[in-house]
């Protein structure tokens, strides 16, 4: 087992850029999708004597995560074209494993932009969990 001790460098990397383009914006710090159940069923009745009683869900999310990142303006048009647009997204960390799932850039929001500073933007990713043609795919985790 390999923990991870040090963030440096997670990256990741979309399938759909446009023409093959290198993106216009580095990755400063994101944090990766998460996986949630959804919360519980209630499955209480008037039988119950003490307890409320639950289950679980039985569908999976692998949950929205955000990316900041330093831009060059001209990343406009190319999320322009991004957005939305449902494609294969690969997180790569410091260890070279990947988590490959399909998902879109859901938002790109410029921060502040101040003398001395450098410039950065914050992302939102949505994950799909299923392919542009609505196919149910899971996330591959790789080590």
């Amino acid at each position: 087992m390999a923990w991870m001790d040090d963030g440096f460098s997670t990256t990741m990397a979309f399938a759909n850029t446009p023409s093959g383009e290198t993106l216009l914006f580095q990755e400063v710090s994101l944090s990766p999708p998460g996986l949630d159940m959804g919360g519980a069923n209630d499955t209480t009745t008037m039988q119950n004597t003490a307890w409320r009683t639950m289950s679980p869900k039985q569908l999976k999310t692998l949950t929205e995560f955000t990316a900041t990142a330093k831009y060059d303006p001209e990343v406009y048009d190319q999320i322009l074209v991004m957005l939305g647009d449902i494609t294969e997204i690969t997180i790569t960390f410091p260890d070279s494993s990947t988590l490959v799932f399909y998902g879109w850039i859901d938002k790109f929001i410029p921060g502040e932009v101040v003398e001395g500073a450098m410039s950065t933007a914050t992302l939102t990713i949505t994950p799909s969990n299923a392919t542009a043609a609505g196919v149910e795919t899971a996330p591959v985790y790789a080590a």
